[in-house]
């Protein structure tokens, strides 16, 4: 049997408050982001940890030794840009952690779901194949999941394949 390292009931309180939480960031945001297309996110030079602080002494240089700066580049624009990834960062590492662990915990949880869904699923066929009245129906309902994957048979994750 598969331990229960997961259970959680989350209260409608913390619900709506998360909701509220979330439509509050949406909306106060929703006037300064973007959403790039696949070909900008591989095509836009990309800037990491390890070259903001260039960056950042670039900002510096060309503001104390303007003599460098090339006409195209607008040093005014440069600093709004440098600052907005600086704000944003702050908003991102900690909605980044946020996103891991809730991604964490839907994985859990769903995994958990789906081995007792398997479970429940191999009761049933079982039931169906010894006539069990009730169960040929339920079976005929969830097998419908597994149609079109050739004859392999629905086990639970964890569990040796006795085929392999």
């Amino acid at each position: 049997m598969q331990e229960n390292r997961i259970s959680i009931k989350i209260t409608d309180a913390d619900k709506a408050n998360v909701q509220t939480a979330i439509a509050t960031l949406q909306t106060t945001l929703a006037p300064y982001l973007i959403a790039l297309d696949n070909a900008d996110r591989q095509t836009l030079p990309k800037m990491g940890d390890n070259n903001l602080p260039f960056v950042q002494k670039a900002l510096d240089y060309s503001v104390s030794n303007p003599q460098f700066v090339p006409a195209y580049v607008d040093v005014p624009e440069l600093k709004v840009d440098v600052d907005a990834v600086a704000v944003l960062l702050d908003f991102f590492r900690p909605l980044e952690q946020v996103h891991s662990s809730l991604s964490d915990t839907i994985m859990l949880s769903g995994s958990e779901a789906y081995v007792a869904a398997l479970a429940y699923y191999n009761s049933v066929k079982l039931a169906a194949k010894m006539k069990v009245p009730g169960a040929e129906a339920i079976y005929n309902d969830l097998r419908q999941r597994f149609e079109g994957q050739g004859k392999a048979k629905a086990t639970v994750p964890n569990t040796p394949n006795p085929a392999k």
